[in-house]
């Protein structure tokens, strides 16, 4: 853990390795998309626009979602609203994966984006950022995991439950890890599968079903509060909707390439018979 890179000189104001790694995860994850975004030929500067305004739906609906988990936790209801603690969070995942969306839906139709292709292009990117910013919340000690006796479980520091209240004296998995290895090798299975998809959507859609399975899993590790509906996690609860959206669509437009495939040959002129 190493939660604060450096400080400016003569201000000496500090530089957190969180904030500074969740900056990287952004721009690696725009500049991605960019690159993928040209390769299906969809306009740069809306692509740009679209991922820019993505990354502040993503702030907002990531503290939104925070709000709503930590309500009940908080008397002091302005406190958990104004402070700054709010605002130097990084928030609730699921809660900002759905905010970018909802703005990136309203400015690809304002732009004339293709949405499928759009969300294609993002999604490589998405899954890249996700584990960069992972690295960052390790080196906080936030999201942290249950204790364990494994080899490769983590004690962390005291600064780190001063900061976000992260358990010390006991190893605990780190969640943080195995949730940024995982998201690295989506990175990867995406764009293998970007490079020969079926149809116009299947890789945001593989990003959504899989990154649901992944968090549902990891989930049963993590040890810190984000809420509870009935018997799971608020992230596990998500994660499931997040996994039939994504299957219903799926097989949405799987059937309707293959009618498209069907109405095509049926359109196909039939060869001329040959003589004797």
């Amino acid at each position: 853990m190493h939660p604060e890179l450096f400080r400016l000189p003569y201000v000496n104001f500090p530089i957190y390795t969180y904030g500074a790694l969740h900056a990287l995860a952004f721009i690696l994850g725009l500049w991605l998309a960019m690159r993928l975004g040209d390769a299906d030929g969809l306009n740069r500067a809306h692509l740009f626009n679209v991922g820019i305004g993505a990354v502040l739906g993503g702030l907002v609906g990531a503290r939104l979602l925070m709000i709503i988990t930590e309500w009940n936790l908080h008397e002091d209801k302005r406190h958990l609203l104004f402070s700054l603690d709010l605002l130097r969070s990084g928030g609730v995942y699921l809660g900002g994966f759905l905010g970018g969306v909802a703005v990136a839906l309203g400015l690809v139709r304002r732009y004339r984006l293709p949405w499928w292709r759009t969300a294609d292009a993002f999604a490589p990117g998405v899954a890249l950022g996700l584990g960069v910013g992972r690295l960052g919340c390790f080196s906080a000690g936030c999201c942290w995991g249950k204790p364990t006796s494994a080899w490769w479980g983590v004690e962390f520091p005291e600064v780190a439950h001063r900061l976000v209240g992260t358990p010390t004296g006991v190893r605990v998995h780190p969640t943080q890890l195995y949730e940024a290895m995982a998201a690295f090798l989506l990175a990867l299975f995406l764009l293998a599968l970007r490079a020969r998809r079926a149809f116009p959507g299947q890789v945001i859609l593989a990003y959504m079903f899989f990154y649901g399975a992944l968090r549902l899993i990891i989930e049963f590790w993590r040890d810190d509060w984000r809420g509870w509906v009935g018997p799971l996690s608020t992230s596990q609860f998500l994660s499931i909707g997040l996994m039939l959206v994504a299957l219903v669509f799926y097989l949405r437009l799987s059937a309707e390439r293959r009618d498209s495939a069907r109405a095509a040959e049926r359109a196909r002129p039939l060869p001329p018979p040959r003589g004797n």
